[in-house]
């Protein structure tokens, strides 16, 4: 079934309506790409609760925090006890009565807690990593099953340094920050309850240096949350930066563009340093007012506690018992500030974090893979009827965008190949995308085998697919794990056919280490027709249902693409076929052509057919030489309007044509 639907005035060149919302070079981005600053951030920090979301990150481990906790009170302990036994000293070396006691005592509680204080640190250290271990891992399971459109509109150099980054300054936060904040507090509620025994008026005076400080903390230690939620948007953009440019890095060299791109990452880099130099200030600050309190206190208690022991209202002992409590408050309160100062700058990197987590993901995606291991190269034709695929009058449109499809419907029969041509921006590469629920239709149904593709789980779906891209990516690694990397279970006999097939046995031969290979970042070591070949050949091991062929052969020489055609042949007798191409040469034996316009179907037939009933489509063939050019269509030339003239179809194809000659073919 092919419906021919009424084509409306064609949309601005650069309206591109069936063109998908690529990341690419700058300038090239759709509405929401990774460039452009308007694209949404999930959740806003108004939304996240950031102290729920860190107690939440210390939860799982709130045992063994707790245990790092008693250590450091038992440790803080030690060192509580320890000025109220060198009053002891003192008060026995006045008597005159011997001091063995006390000071072997006191040299006990020393080492004691210069032990605890060691091996709390080594189990908060340990908690520490297993918490950001724990954190990176749900955030790099999560970043990869995003849904694509999330993926399209965010740079990835920023979510990478919410993994890498931001997660540091979590685990901080939720370890070592909170046993701080709690230590640090109960260490100073326990000198101050000791102090109390000793003398209540020094303590009033304490308290009241200690209470002036505290105000004073309280209206900054909310600036540094700021200050490195700023910073770390900052590193963020920083990867942005880098990611684009060393992406791309041929691009940038071939247009000498390392200026401009140094001086994009360096305003990055700048605005960085401007917020944690704005942190550090803060930090400072908080510093300074940490030990001027305990100065002031120090100074204050000296001052009125001399006057208490030159009254005689004052032991001397007393004096120099509480002098070494307000001594001892120095750690506590550092402690106390240190973890606040930590906690201040986790809020700030965990609402980068938790928009993350509130992303949409595909959660259907980690299904078993049902499919057989590949079998050998002899008993490939042992499969399940190749089938169909329908589309049912499917619209839809990219956020912020013209409609890219509008209704299309016909039908691909199982085992054949069905070949999707037009204009840039008709609509070809977004119905692959819809195929494999990267995205979902507006309306409309999608079937594969009679199915609608909209109530199979996202695995089962893809399973059925193979899918080679345009750019026909690699991953780093060996030529072995690129092939394997759909099919993990095929054979060496099996990867060897597939290698005869597209013609890179040769290749292989040539090199010393065979297909254990490194192909480089992104198979940089390769050529662009051999990546190509690559990304064929792993399709075909993968031996799928339905295989889908993007521009696949646009890189090949000539010898080359007529081997792959031959390939494609044969996998269309085990499979569904369904091709884009620019080039009509290599489709001009498909069974079904299909021509997209402006997200319509303009006209289907093979390619005798469209030769002689579509002006575009005879218009595409003769700028490739298929057939003669003409000034005049034939007689009886359809158009897709059903109320324009074959000649103002193929002026409109022929300056499209013009205009896009020599370029880069367009999806």
């Amino acid at each position: 079934m092919t419906t021919a639907h009424p084509i409306p005035p064609r949309a601005a060149p650069n309206a591109g309506p069936g063109e998908p919302p690529a990341a690419g070079p700058p300038g090239h981005g759709g509405p929401h790409s990774p460039t452009d600053p308007a694209a949404p951030d999930g959740p806003t920090a108004s939304e996240v609760r950031p102290l729920r979301a860190l107690l939440g990150q210390a939860r799982p481990y709130r045992l063994a925090l707790s245990g790092s906790l008693l250590l450091a009170l038992a440790a803080s302990a030690s060192g509580l006890v320890q000025p109220l036994v060198a009053r002891s000293v003192l008060d026995s070396l006045a008597d005159g009565v011997t001091v063995t006691g006390p000071l072997v005592l006191l040299g006990v509680l020393v080492v004691a807690g210069a032990l605890l204080t060691g091996l709390q640190s080594w189990w908060q250290q340990r908690t520490s990593e297993q918490v950001v271990r724990s954190i990176r891992r749900d955030l790099v399971f999560r970043l990869i099953r995003l849904k694509v459109p999330e993926l399209d509109r965010r740079p990835p150099g920023d979510l990478v340094a919410r993994v890498t980054s931001d997660s540091a300054l979590v685990q901080n936060a939720a370890t070592q920050g909170l046993v701080m904040i709690t230590n640090g507090l109960l260490t100073v509620l326990g000198a101050i309850a000791l102090m109390g025994t000793v003398h209540l008026g020094l303590l009033g005076v304490t308290l009241g240096v200690l209470c002036g400080t505290g105000a004073v903390l309280g209206l900054i230690l909310p600036r540094i949350r700021e200050a490195v939620a700023r910073a770390q948007r900052s590193v963020g953009a920083i990867g942005a930066a880098l990611d684009r440019s060393l992406g791309a890095a041929r691009t940038v060299k071939a247009n000498g563009a390392e200026t401009r791109e140094t001086a994009r990452a360096e305003a990055a880099v700048q605005e960085a340093y401007e917020a944690g130099l704005t942190g550090a200030k803060y930090v400072a600050l908080v510093q300074v007012l940490s030990g001027v309190a305990i100065q002031a206190a120090f100074l204050a208690v000296l001052g009125v506690g001399g006057a208490l022991v030159a009254a005689g209202d004052l032991d001397a002992s007393q004096l120099i018992a509480f002098l070494l409590y307000v001594f001892y408050l120095a750690s506590p309160i550092a402690s106390l500030l240190g973890g606040l100062g930590m906690l201040q700058q986790g809020l700030g990197a965990i609402v980068r974090i938790e928009q993350v987590k509130k992303l949409p993901a595909e959660d259907d995606v980690d299904l078993p893979d049902r499919d057989p291991a590949p079998a050998p190269a002899g008993s490939r034709g042992a499969r399940p009827v190749a089938p169909p695929v329908e589309f049912d009058a499917v619209q839809f449109a990219y956020p912020g965008r013209g409609p890219a499809l509008r209704g299309v419907a016909f039908t691909v029969p199982g085992g054949t190949r069905t070949a999707l041509v037009g204009l840039s921006g008709a609509g070809k590469t977004t119905m692959f995308a819809l195929l494999q629920r990267f995205y979902e239709p507006d309306a409309g149904t999608i079937r594969i085998g009679g199915l609608d593709i909209a109530a199979l789980p996202r695995a089962e779906v893809r399973r059925r697919i193979a899918y080679v891209e345009q750019e026909s990516p690699v991953m780093a690694g060996t030529l072995r794990e690129n092939l394997r990397y759909a099919a993990t279970g095929a054979s060496d006999e099996a990867i060897a056919d597939v290698l005869r097939l597209t013609r890179l046995d040769s290749l292989i031969a040539r090199l010393p280490e065979g297909l254990d290979t490194e192909v480089g970042n992104r198979g940089v070591t390769l050529s662009g027709g051999e990546r190509q070949r690559l990304a064929i050949a792993r399709a075909l091991l993968r031996e799928p249902e339905v295989l889908l062929l993007d521009e696949a052969t646009a890189q090949l020489d000539a010898s080359n693409e007529q081997a792959l055609r031959e390939a494609v042949d044969q996998a269309a007798r085990r499979c569904t076929v369904v091709l884009i191409a620019h080039r009509l040469s290599t489709v001009t034996d498909a069974e079904q052509i299909i021509v997209l316009q402006d997200g319509l179907i303009r006209a289907a037939g093979s390619h005798d057919d469209l030769v002689a009933t579509d002006a575009l489509y005879r218009e595409l063939a003769a700028s490739q030489m298929l057939v003669p050019a003409v000034d005049d269509g034939p007689p009886g030339v359809r158009t897709g309007t059903g109320t324009g003239t074959a000649g103002d179809a193929e002026a409109e194809a022929s300056s499209v044509v013009d205009a896009d000659a020599g370029a880069e073919p367009a999806r």
